[in-house]
């Protein structure tokens, strides 16, 4: 057993996947709460891989696998972006041989290698009694098979994407909108200078939400977005439309990285693939902008339109938490704290219809959250669908479970 006093109990922390802001004022709302409440917090470092990296000697440095939290810590950490814990795409069940801890190799020499049973004993091995993974749905799958193993896991959603079931909103996902919005009409003033179509690209995976919401909001006058195959064609003439109508002679479209075109297929940047099993999304913005230019004459009398390219990328997950994004995490970590002391655990914190609450954690895994395109998307004009705002949830677009 590690030298770590007890109190109350024990709580552990982790973020894993991409990085969004957001997290670190999650760390510390789960943190102060538990603190005041008589616990110790201990975060994981690396997401998953913290947890299968460490060492069970009380005399061992795990110090790049966990540490214990103090407000001191959280406090300096709470008000900025990224996770002071750091994160990694770790998944325990499948590691493969050549990145399996050294002092495990032995045990584990298979080219593909579950160590679920060691990251429960080193869960043991530091005292844990409730686990809070902080993560999107790659992280929070593998909260589902701990919590079927017997950990006590309460979970809290977190992806840029905004595509963990369950719940309408994900940590990340307003400050991601926010600056799509904000980076979107930065680049308006070169694409009216040059009186060309700007394309941009997102971040999104298989869902569309990074592009709709900010096309939504005016960023964009179209978004193409993984839940529907578009017809390059009818984009080109809408958007030829689109900018003959700006008396700037522009126009814009938003392009989700997982989005596909008919005759076309998902485009990646490699065929290598992550622990999860993704390959790794990006470049279907160049692919978009090559056919614009080359249908673009004919929509336009023959003449040639040029295009100004662009790929958001990071640019959208960096940087410190909008209002949203700090506000939310600090919800979310108190509601974590809320189970814990109720005794209550295998649950997802959520928001749902626009009001706090929690939800089975096996939602993660049981459902997917995409798009719905006969509700939100309009095929014909290639942008969101709406009518009315009356009753809606705060975001439009929510967990349809």
């Amino acid at each position: 057993m590690a030298n770590i006093k007890k109190t109350k109990g024990v709580i552990g922390i982790l973020t894993g996947g991409g990085d969004v802001p957001g997290l670190n004022p999650a760390i510390r709302a789960v943190t102060i709460r538990a603190l005041r409440e008589g616990y110790q917090v201990i975060g994981l470092r690396r997401g998953w891989a913290g947890a299968i990296e460490i060492i069970r000697d009380k005399a061992a440095d795990n110090s790049n696998n966990y540490q214990i939290l103090t407000e001191d810590i959280v406090n300096k950490a709470g008000r900025t972006g990224g996770t002071f814990l750091h994160s990694s795409r770790t998944r325990p069940s499948h590691v493969t041989k050549d990145v399996v801890p050294e002092h495990l190799k032995d045990t584990y020499p298979d080219e593909m290698n579950d160590l679920t049973p060691e990251v429960i004993k080193n869960l043991d091995f530091l005292g844990i009694d409730y686990l809070i993974p902080i993560g999107g749905d790659d992280t929070l799958s593998y909260g589902v098979r701990l919590f079927q193993e017997g950990i006590k896991v309460v979970a809290i959603p977190k992806t840029m994407d905004n595509d963990v079931p369950g719940t309408d909103y994900c940590i990340g996902f307003s400050t991601c909108v926010t600056r799509t919005i904000q980076m979107t009409h930065d680049l308006r003033t070169s694409a009216g200078s040059h009186e060309r179509f700007l394309v941009l690209e997102v971040f999104g995976r298989y869902a569309g939400f990074t592009a709709m919401l900010p096309t939504m909001a005016g960023a964009a006058d179209r978004c193409v977005i993984p839940e529907y195959k578009f017809d390059i064609e009818q984009l080109t003439e809408l958007l030829v439309h689109d900018r003959f109508r700006n008396p700037s002679r522009y126009s814009v479209v938003l392009v989700s990285e997982g989005a596909m075109y008919e005759g076309g297929e998902m485009v990646f940047q490699d065929q290598t693939t992550d622990a999860y099993g993704h390959k790794k999304l990006g470049g279907v913005g160049d692919l978009v902008s090559q056919e614009l230019k080359k249908h673009a004459p004919k929509f336009n009398n023959g003449r040639p339109i040029n295009v100004i390219n662009q790929k958001l990328g990071y640019m959208v997950r960096s940087g410190n938490p909008d209002a949203l994004d700090s506000i939310v995490p600090m919800a979310f970590g108190n509601l974590a704290l809320d189970l814990v002391l109720d005794g209550i655990h295998g649950r997802l914190v959520v928001v749902k219809n626009g009001r706090y609450d929690n939800m089975p954690i096996e939602v993660v895994t049981s459902t997917k959250k995409l798009v719905n395109v006969q509700e939100h998307y309009n095929t014909e004009r290639l942008r969101p669908r709406y009518s009315s705002f009356e009753m809606k949830p705060l975001l439009i677009m929510t967990s349809e479970y």
